[in-house]
């Protein structure tokens, strides 16, 4: 395991019938990510979702198409201009 992080930007958040709530943090330019899942419930009482989240680099994915990492490079660079990395979104 690695003790590098790589600071990802929040790019997308879904909310599905079953009260769960899809998060991807994404790199700045769009290539690697990390999908969590939590329900509302926890969003609420437990840690926040901020802008930015430190994730160990061996925990990221790579982006599978071209597509989704320009969306997720566009989507990173408008909440890093927009936000500080700690606030809460």
């Amino acid at each position: 395991m690695s003790d590098s992080t790589v600071q990802c930007w929040l790019v997308e958040r879904t909310f599905d019938d079953r009260n769960l709530v899809t998060i991807v943090y994404a790199t700045p330019d769009g290539r690697r990510y990390q999908q969590r899942e939590r329900s509302a419930t926890a969003l609420r009482t437990g840690s926040p979702v901020t802008a930015a989240a430190e994730i160990p680099a061996d925990e990221l994915e790579a982006v599978p198409d071209e597509e989704t990492r320009e969306r997720y490079a566009t989507e990173a660079e408008r909440v890093a201009a927009q936000y500080d990395p700690d606030d809460r979104l």
